[in-house]
């Protein structure tokens, strides 16, 4: 087996990696939901390389998302849903509907606003047409304000979705202090299980208290991911600085005290 440009030859490899008997015994044991994690993950990473402007590593990381999707698509295949072929003309097919200005006899000169509402306006056509063909649900059964928001998700843009949406029906706070008093109160909730040591409990009420940072965020007019990345950042530059200040003693993290790294850690914080 040898590289290649053509897409044949991943797919090759993968039917090769889950091919029982002589396949990979890893590959062979995963399925859609452990496989998943991976494909977002690989998301992220493309995202981190734009970031960058590292397009060396952007071209890498392209490769492992399309091996995400040639993935799912060879599991696929193998229950005989759907195949890699029929991914790509799904696709094609969903952008030549919605780019009629581009590919059929329509006015070419739509303005970049103008593209975004015929976007728009053919993607619900589409979400009713493919609403027809489902089942017809319960006449008493509630729709939900909240059931467009996508369940696969980061979480920290679902927290933000919901809350956006809520927000649209007045189900919201009129001041981000009222949201810090919130933060305060699930703070005091963690600080009184602790004692209990219930692990379970924690970690919701844990998730409660990053829900309530997730809307500070949107009353603020931040991007929780982003600056969750910047504070991501912060804590490399200043953990390496005291990584550094140490090694120009010929000390080690090791041979450190507490008390010590913090005192490095204010300092890498007075230098910024």
């Amino acid at each position: 087996m040898t590289p290649s440009p053509d897409i044949s030859r991943l797919l090759e490899i993968m039917a090769a990696l889950r091919t029982p008997g002589t396949g990979c015994p890893w590959d062979l044991e995963q399925n859609f939901a452990t496989i998943a994690p991976y494909t977002i993950e690989e998301a992220y990473e493309v995202a981190d390389a734009i970031a960058r402007g590292d397009l060396d590593d952007l071209r890498d990381e392209l490769g492992d998302l399309l091996l995400q999707v040639v993935y799912h698509a060879r599991m696929a295949e193998e229950q005989s849903a759907f195949a890699f072929g029929d991914v790509v003309e799904a696709i094609t097919r969903k952008m030549i509907r919605r780019h009629p200005h581009v590919f059929a006899d329509a006015n070419g000169s739509l303005t970049s606003s103008g593209v975004k509402g015929a976007w728009e306006r053919i993607k619900a056509d589409e979400k009713a047409e493919r609403g027809a063909l489902r089942p017809p649900e319960p006449a008493k059964k509630l729709v939900s304000l909240l059931s467009g928001v996508k369940t696969g998700l980061p979480a920290l843009a679902r927290a933000m979705e919901l809350q956006r949406k809520a927000g649209t029906v007045g189900f919201d706070w009129n001041d981000p202090r009222a949201v810090l008093k919130k933060i305060r109160e699930e703070a005091d909730e963690i600080e009184a299980e602790l004692d209990s040591a219930d692990r379970s409990e924690l970690a919701r009420e844990t998730g409660d208290l990053l829900f309530a940072v997730v809307n500070l965020a949107r009353h603020v007019g931040a991007d929780p991911e982003i600056a969750l990345r910047g504070a991501n950042a912060k804590f490399e530059r200043r953990f390496a600085y005291i990584e550094g200040a140490l090694a120009a003693k010929g000390r080690s993290l090791a041979d450190a005290s507490l008390a010590e790294m913090d005192a490095l850690w204010n300092e890498a914080k007075e230098r910024e």
